[in-house]
């Protein structure tokens, strides 16, 4: 008998082969670094892109700052999805945004929220916010690096009323966790997204920032340098019609024209 050994060496590689060909395709997994508010719509359109595509995406959800340090940091996300230009000018100046795809996606507005109904307070350099607070926090995003934070000490600057606050918040590390804090009652009054309000039954919208008393409210957008076109192919669904509606029907506006 001559040597079974090559025989047996084919067959063993058809088999192999016959076996990974009848395995199912491993499905490609997209990571999505994402602004807490944007929780919501954003789960909704990743799911739909999923069902369309056979991607999995995956979304990660926090502070724009705490997930841009991360970013920086070497995390391995395919897109970053910030609630401010700042945090998106960090990494593009550290090269780690395909800066070819930067777009601002998304608009938002800033609203004084309350625990408990009441008539519209108008925000104004004369409204009295301490006494509004009677003893109470104010709570809002982390006013030195989360996005709605920095938008909310903004806002109050502006108004002439940080000063008179400043001592008296409940900073909380991202703008649901602040919402959090008026929604359960842990604070009487937060300062917070128009959408995130919207999304939470338990708060209650008592004033509107003035447009001109902070800088627009923008969501930027991009590819983190080095992921694969599946990330390419998920930022520019994010801005179709679809998508569009999605947000649009959460409370998000369409991202103003530069």
């Amino acid at each position: 008998m001559g040597d079974m050994r090559p025989t047996m060496l084919r067959i063993l590689c058809s088999f192999l082969t016959l076996l990974m060909l009848a395995l199912p395709a491993q499905a490609e997994r997209l990571l999505v670094f994402a602004a807490a508010s944007l929780a919501g719509p954003l789960d909704t359109v990743a799911k739909a892109y999923g069902e369309e595509t056979g991607t999995e995406v995956v979304v990660s959800y926090a502070g724009s700052s705490a997930l841009a340090r991360q970013i920086e940091q070497g995390a391995p996300a395919d897109v970053f999805l910030s609630a401010n230009q700042g945090w998106m000018d960090h990494l593009a100046a550290m090269g780690h945004i395909d800066n070819a795809t930067r777009a601002d996606l998304w608009g938002n507005e800033l609203v004084l929220v309350a625990s408990a109904p009441g008539p519209e307070v108008a925000l104004t350099p004369e409204t009295d916010l301490m006494a509004l607070l009677a003893g109470g926090r104010l709570a809002l995003a982390l006013p030195d690096a989360v996005p709605a934070g920095i938008y909310a000490r903004e806002a109050l600057t502006t108004l002439g009323l940080w000063d008179g606050v400043k001592e008296s918040l409940a900073p909380a590390d991202n703008v649901r966790s602040a919402l959090a804090l008026v929604a359960t009652g842990a604070a009487p009054w937060g300062v917070v997204y128009a959408t995130d309000a919207r999304a939470e039954p338990a708060v209650h919208v008592r004033g509107t920032f003035p447009a001109e008393s902070h800088p627009a409210i923008t969501y930027p957008g991009a590819v983190i340098q080095g992921a694969g076109p599946e990330a390419h192919a998920f930022l520019s669904y994010l801005s179709a019609a679809p998508s569009r509606e999605v947000f649009e029907a959460a409370g998000f506006r369409a991202a103003l024209a530069p």
